[in-house]
């Protein structure tokens, strides 16, 4: 009796170990903290500027369009996403050097999927939306942090006013 309820306790410590390390950082994923360098998602059901923005490879450089935007502090916006590109790609928004940070992550694990309120990662010829708050002034980047697509050319600036 002794042995199997050493062996139950085991094998809850186990699962236990094993979903924590699962609903972390990893491979598949990553968690935040809620807290975010560029601003606050948005809410979905009010009015938004919408703002479409293309990404893909042309003459061998990676790019997104367009690659410069300004806001103004406060302002909601709708981004439409779309990869026209034959390769996968990503729009990730913060500032420079929270994305730089995330992009050495990124190198230790390049299968990370994006699926957060300032993340997406497309498949060619796939369409996304992005709704996001801009609550904070400043200058800040939408980059694809697919290891060597930044180095490409992936990466545009937001300016806050």
């Amino acid at each position: 009796m002794k042995t199997l309820n050493r062996t139950a306790v085991a094998l809850v410590a186990t699962t236990l170990l094993s979903a924590a390390a699962w609903a972390g950082a990893g491979p598949s994923g990553h968690s935040h903290d809620e807290t975010f360098s560029a601003g606050e998602p948005g809410d979905p059901k009010k009015p938004a500027r919408i703002i479409q923005i293309t990404m893909g490879e042309m003459d061998g450089k990676m790019m997104f369009m367009p690659a410069k935007l300004e806001m103004k502090k406060g302002e909601q916006v709708k981004f439409v996403l779309r990869n026209n590109g034959e390769l996968e790609h990503e729009f990730v928004l913060a500032d420079t050097a929270e994305n730089l940070k995330h992009a050495e992550a990124m190198k230790k694990n390049p299968d990370m999927v994006h699926d957060d309120p300032n993340a997406r990662r497309l498949a060619p010829k796939k369409t996304d939306e992005i709704v996001w708050k801009f609550s904070k002034s400043g200058d800040f980047e939408f980059a694809c942090l697919i290891p060597g697509h930044r180095e490409a050319g992936m990466v545009g600036t937001v300016v806050v006013k």
